[in-house]
């Protein structure tokens, strides 16, 4: 996976699995645009990659005129986008659908699907206009399958998937591939704050049921969902758009092997 000249904007870059595209991604040749609500991490990495490989953007991915500042930020910056990471995303609260609190699953589809559908909206445009490109969506296990508790999230997910294959048909006569990857349980912040809210007593104990689980017996790696994000978004993926890729240990291959709520990356 050769990244050399090529440019990337990866959408909650500072954290987690966006983090580890963007290392995996500069370490391959490439530049990178950091996008992320969160100031600090955002630019210490940013700094930690070096100002001629990457620049961050602050930004609010629901709100189209911040999606567009990052995407001409781009521009400006390296002359050119060739890949997108489309990755921010919230996990909002464990609750019944009668119990949901209304503002926390607008918030949930806001980042997760209006994010995702603006910042395809204005990326899309300068790969159009090079003719080329490949953009990566994170979703989520939890958007093949559903997930008690997790209505917002859930159906953000499958919104996602939706997406994906809308975009592939839409831009891939015009040279452009669109994919989408799905995590199941993660070792990220995202899956410590699921688990302290299914038990806030006893978080580990909730981490062992969901690694139980899963037939490879434990969470994923961000960096192990980096690696087939930059698969996805590199030439050695050329005739792959559409897809929707688990990254789950097998936990969606054995769908009857666990807790409800172990689907969630």
């Amino acid at each position: 996976m050769d990244f050399t000249n090529r440019v990337a904007i990866v959408t909650g870059g500072a954290n987690g699995i966006g983090r580890a595209v963007c290392l995996g991604f500069v370490a391959r040749g490439g530049k990178v645009a950091i996008v992320d609500r969160d100031a600090e991490a955002g630019a210490a990495l940013a700094a930690e990659i070096g100002k001629d490989r990457a620049i961050f953007r602050a930004a609010d991915v629901t709100r189209a005129a911040e999606v567009q500042a990052y995407v001409e930020a781009t521009l400006d910056a390296f002359g050119g986008i060739d890949c997108f990471h489309n990755n921010a995303g919230i996990e909002g609260r464990i609750a019944n659908i009668v119990d949901y609190d209304e503002a926390i699953y607008d918030a949930v589809m806001g980042v997760n699907v209006k994010g995702v559908f603006l910042g395809l909206k204005y990326v899309l445009p300068a790969m159009i206009k090079a003719g080329r490109g490949s953009v990566v969506n994170t979703a989520s296990v939890a958007g093949l399958v559903g997930t008690p508790g997790m209505s917002a999230y859930t159906a953000s997910k499958h919104a996602v998937n939706g997406l994906t294959k809308v975009a592939c048909g839409e831009v891939g006569p015009l040279g452009i591939r669109v994919n989408a990857v799905c995590p199941g349980p993660i070792a990220t912040r995202m899956v410590q704050e699921i688990a302290r809210q299914v038990s806030p007593n006893n978080p580990d104990a909730v981490e062992a049921g969901y690694s139980a689980a899963i037939p490879l017996r434990r969470f994923g790696q961000a960096e192990e969902v980096a690696n087939l994000v930059l698969f996805l978004l590199s030439d050695l993926a050329s005739n792959i758009t559409g897809g929707q890729y688990t990254v789950d240990g097998g936990r969606t291959a054995v769908p009857s092997a666990g807790m409800s709520q172990s689907s969630l990356r």
